[in-house]
């Protein structure tokens, strides 16, 4: 607790809150949305440009995350894992989309619901095959190590502030990508009318080749970077999918500005209403009840969250953004 920061209110333990401890939670809820915005990112592209729905995204984030440990456990660096998982998890996402993908284009959304969901059964058996069931660990390079003194007394993790900025200098990278460079003109463009495109000359196969492994490598990183902090296990995919989806649908399909606020409101949705609902509902019932309706409710949150965007906004924050 940081003298003279004063308590907002009682959590259900009847700890004061302090603006310090809700700053924390702030971040954290940053961190989160970031992560969320690279695994989200790579989906809108592929969605808006593509228009396919991919279910194995996930299971790209999840690859990443493996080629990370294995990279980093047998080399022992672990910048050198974080490289292998973007490496990994695009060439993926290459070898996918002209193997299965390709083929699925033409074909109603249900066809390719039901091929990217074998994908997903696919990349969880082979990567249980080749790694086992058991989580595996990342171990953190020493000058991410330890925590930063932030204003107000908080020491909070430095890996964790590293995160959020990889997140948004990502973020304004791939922007920059797509509203400035040729190749982002012409993701812009295979958005808005891709037979007009390819009548114009741009090998369309060629882009869509490499929209999906730039998603996928998105995925990947993201993985990798998620799984320093928690676990690298099969399966860590799926959860962080229906997330992204969300994202995806708030900020608007084929929006990567969208993607980022999505992103960064569900993320902060998320976390603060975990750390903030129990405890306002501690202020006029039990604790116990407190505790479970509170986070009952703040696991609604994010799709409360979505629900009032689409009623306001139905195409999203930035739908028909053309990724801007």
């Amino acid at each position: 607790m940081v003298p003279g920061c004063g308590s907002i209110s009682r959590n259900a333990r009847g700890t004061p809150v302090t603006v310090s401890l809700l700053f924390e939670q702030t971040l954290n809820g940053l961190q989160f949305g970031v992560m969320l915005f690279l695994m989200a990112a790579g989906l809108t592209l592929v969605f808006g440009v593509m228009g396919l729905i991919n279910l194995a995204h996930g299971s790209l984030y999840m690859a990443g995350a493996f080629a990370c440990a294995g990279v980093a456990a047998a080399t022992g660096s672990y910048w050198l894992g974080l490289v292998a998982s973007l490496v990994a998890a695009a060439a993926a996402g290459a070898i996918i989309e002209v193997v299965v993908i390709r083929r699925l284009y033409d074909r109603d959304h249900l066809d390719q619901v039901l091929a990217t969901f074998a994908l997903i059964l696919m990349f969880s058996e082979g990567t249980r095959w080749l790694f086992g069931s058991f989580p595996l660990y990342l171990d953190l390079p020493a000058a991410l190590k330890g925590a930063v003194r932030l204003p107000g007394g908080i020491d909070y993790p430095r890996f964790r502030l590293a995160l959020i900025a990889i997140g948004l200098a990502l973020a304004l990278a791939l922007m920059w990508l797509i509203n400035r460079t040729r190749l982002g003109m012409r993701i812009r463009a295979g958005e808005a009318d891709r037979e007009m495109i390819a009548a114009l000359g741009v090998d369309i196969t060629r882009l869509y080749t490499i929209v999906f492994a730039l998603g996928a490598g998105l995925a990947g990183l993201a993985g990798a970077l998620v799984g320093t902090v928690q676990s690298v296990q099969v399966g860590m995919g799926e959860p962080v999918l229906i997330l992204a989806f969300v994202v995806v649908v708030i900020g608007g399909i084929g929006s990567i500005k969208g993607a980022l606020l999505g992103a960064v409101l569900v993320g902060l949705t998320d976390t603060l209403g975990r750390f903030l609902l129990p405890q306002a509902f501690a202020l006029f019932m039990d604790p116990s009840r407190a505790t479970s309706i509170g986070s009952a409710l703040a696991s609604m949150s994010i799709y409360i969250l979505m629900a009032m965007v689409l009623v306001w906004k139905p195409g999203g924050l930035y739908g028909g953004a053309n990724g801007s």
